[in-house]
């Protein structure tokens, strides 16, 4: 199965969000390139909330290029075969952690939003830290910092405050 089959599966077994979960599927179906960067009309990107429940924060990156604080996540590539393992990649990446493990259950939200190279249709997944987490800073981070839970909408636009709310909600 190849990354693209592997999407329209996961979106297919998402539950929620209906009418933008139909956009994705309506993209993926009419862009055999929908899962790229190179699919001008928008592509299917993977992010992962970094969380540590024991300690009540989530770990969020001010990203260089939109200096905002946001979740990890970014383009598929091709070394990933599933959405989940993009996601999870990522996070790891983005967040330094080693060892992150994917919140079961399949994706937490979607967030469609448009950014300097097209729009991206985001399917957001929440990664558990482990205990006593170290995070590292990367290239394509500004910043990366710990935020308690009520702190997040003092720095975060909305779009990771319902991401926060809803991965609390399934913790």
């Amino acid at each position: 199965m190849n990354l693209h089959d592997d999407a329209v599966l996961v979106l297919k077994g998402y539950e929620g969000q209906e009418e933008l979960r139909q956009t994705y599927l309506d993209h993926l179906a009419a862009h055999p390139d929908g899962m790229w960067k190179a699919c001008r009309d928008g592509h299917v990107t993977a992010s992962a909330l970094v969380i540590d429940p024991e300690q009540g924060r989530v770990l969020l990156t001010l990203h260089k290029k939109l200096r905002m604080w946001l979740q990890m996540g970014g383009h598929c590539e091709p070394v990933d075969e599933t959405l989940a393992s993009a996601a999870l990649r990522e996070g790891t990446e983005e967040s330094g952690v080693p060892g992150l493990t994917l919140l079961p259950g399949g994706p937490v939200r979607l967030d469609r939003h448009h950014t300097p190279c097209a729009w991206h249709l985001d399917v957001q997944y929440a990664a558990l830290a482990p205990s006593g987490a170290v995070e590292a800073i990367s290239d394509e981070s500004l910043d990366l910092r710990w935020f308690a839970y009520d702190e997040v909408a003092d720095v975060a636009d909305e779009s990771v405050v319902r991401l926060v709310e809803a991965t609390r909600a399934r913790l």
